[in-house]
């Protein structure tokens, strides 16, 4: 089976020490590419830089919504340069997040909407965060994406069923993480799993976050390796052959980002 990887955070610190180590792991596990994505300036050109190391890794530029308080317009634009190299493959991740409110609402408003026209501009596909807007989140998105035309994808998927089938009406991507392993707290997503269009799942880790169980009982920090755990699991609760399942998901990944997959990833 080959693996992608759609959302991990590879440019954090977690990794400093084991890099070559963490993709040799990757690789002996059948994942032959991964999405590392940025949240600040800093951290989007720790991915391209990351993704220029290593064939079949890739990069994303954005500002996550908890960061939003430090965003300025010349921040904005040296993402949209850096989004010039060929590594970069998505923006973001950007949404919104009220849970802890690290940045002020209308502040988050104001840069998530900046960023959705910032990959019009460029025309990339959108990693997406929301967590407890209480709607905004949607309604922002009902009014500037329906119809557009942009091709995004909500990360780390918990939400529920409305929320789902809003999502899907928007023609958004559904990112699938090592929750819906976890048992009690993964239940109602494995629930859900199965009415998602297949030609719309994505799978994902969000390492070092989100270690998808049997990992989670012998390592803390996630890793790209781990995300066939989530393949498999994904299969069981849509009961479908995994590598049938991890066939698709690796052209939806691909067509996603906009990689060949029929040529070796580099």
């Amino acid at each position: 089976m080959k693996l992608f990887d759609s959302h991990c955070h590879l440019n954090d610190g977690a990794y400093i020490n084991d890099m070559d180590e963490v993709v040799a792991r990757a690789r002996a596990a059948g994942v032959d590419a991964a999405l590392i994505v940025g949240i600040t300036g800093k951290t989007s050109r720790q991915a391209v830089e990351i993704a220029g190391k290593y064939p079949g890794y890739f990069a994303s530029v954005g500002v996550h919504p908890h960061d939003a308080k430090a965003c300025t317009e010349n921040a904005v634009a040296k993402l949209m340069e850096l989004a010039k190299n060929p590594k970069v493959k998505a923006w973001g991740e950007t949404g919104l997040d009220f849970n802890r409110m690290f940045s002020p609402q209308e502040i988050q408003e104001k840069w998530f909407i900046r960023q959705l026209d910032a990959a019009d501009e460029l025309n990339l596909p959108l990693i997406f965060h929301e967590r407890d807007s209480g709607g905004r989140f949607l309604k922002i998105l009902s009014s500037r994406y329906a119809g557009s035309g942009r091709n995004g994808v909500v990360h780390c998927f918990s939400g529920d069923r409305h929320e789902l089938d809003a999502y899907l009406k928007l023609g958004l991507h559904i990112g699938i993480t090592g929750i819906v392993t976890i048992k009690g707290r993964g239940d109602e997503l494995g629930r859900m799993a199965p009415q998602i269009p297949t030609d719309r799942l994505l799978i994902e880790t969000d390492a070092p976050y989100l270690t998808p169980a049997p990992e989670k009982n012998r390592f803390r920090r996630n890793e790209p390796a781990f995300v066939r755990s989530v393949l498999i699991k994904l299969a069981e609760v849509r009961k479908e052959d995994p590598e049938r399942l991890a066939q698709t998901l690796w052209e939806n990944t691909c067509r996603f980002f906009n990689v060949n997959s029929r040529e070796n990833l580099t």
